[in-house]
């Protein structure tokens, strides 16, 4: 089992179940290029593993993940090659999270506390979704950005639910992910790690060259219905976004005014949410 990851914190709390947590806590787990690379080489080795049948992902710290690293040169040292041209960014992380479908063995995602923009795509990118009641799942960037880099919203909350979370940028609560159909439970912070443990344990109950046929079955069925198609078409909207002049004047004033997380404040204090985003 790998050890040496500067990002990433690997364990196995039970037989046939790794663990894989994003340890960059005082940056609320926000991932630059190099823990995106970490999780997705502890991802490739479990599912070689024979010794695993299932892996969860969570964050370290008081959240899960806040979404890409802004203050990193996300540009630099993907960990995929992605072709360029406009749109390489949304088209190189989608690439990256349907990898996560793609993998023989299921992954579970524990939320916890925040799960905003990339963070939420990473979760929506699991076979599994399990919630604290704690948690604000949101995209704050679609206030001043663009639209997300992964349009994962109308085939997980449902067209509904999935408007409402685009025009205002609003956190869907822990209950709020459940009733749209986005997370599968819900259970209160402090039971989240034990009660996530014990489906784990579930699920590894069941033999991998079964289990890999009954996650590509629902997989293929959302293949067929479309899900892929739907998310590469959203990555050209994403792109236009940036020729936008209110996102083209938000971004100058990134480079020309305050820190990152100081214009972020400003930008959701409208909003009275995200106060530590």
């Amino acid at each position: 089992m790998p050890s040496s990851y500067e990002t990433i914190l690997i364990d196995e709390p039970s037989e046939f179940v790794r663990r894989i947590t994003l340890n960059r806590p005082d940056k609320r787990n926000a991932m630059n290029n190099m823990l995106r690379a970490e999780v997705f080489d502890a991802l490739y080795a479990a599912d070689a593993d024979e010794n695993v049948r299932v892996s969860i992902i969570r964050g370290a710290g008081p959240a899960f993940c806040s979404g890409y690293d802004l203050a990193a040169d996300l540009s630099e040292d993907q960990p995929w090659r992605t072709a360029g041209g406009e749109g390489q960014w949304a088209r190189h992380v989608v690439d990256g999270w349907f990898q996560i479908w793609d993998l023989k063995k299921p992954v579970i995602a524990q939320v916890h506390g925040f799960c905003l923009a990339g963070g939420s795509e990473l979760a929506a990118a699991c076979d599994l979704l399990y919630v604290a009641d704690t948690t604000q799942i949101g995209y704050p960037a679609i206030r001043s950005m663009s639209s997300p880099d992964m349009q994962y919203q109308p085939w997980m909350m449902g067209m509904r639910a999935a408007m409402e979370f685009m025009l205002t940028g609003d956190a869907l609560s822990g209950d709020d992910a459940v009733a749209c159909g986005f997370a599968n439970r819900c259970f209160k912070e402090a039971d989240l790690e034990t009660s996530v443990l014990k489906i784990a344990e579930r699920v590894a109950k069941i033999p991998s060259d079964l289990q890999h046929l009954n996650k590509r079955t629902v997989h293929r069925a959302m293949d067929i219905m479309g899900i892929r198609a739907g998310i590469r078409a959203g990555t050209d909207v994403h792109a236009l976004g940036w020729y936008q002049q209110s996102s083209k004047a938000y971004m100058r004033s990134l480079r020309e005014g305050p820190r990152v997380k100081e214009a972020l404040k400003q930008r959701d204090s409208k909003f009275g949410d995200y106060g530590e985003s």
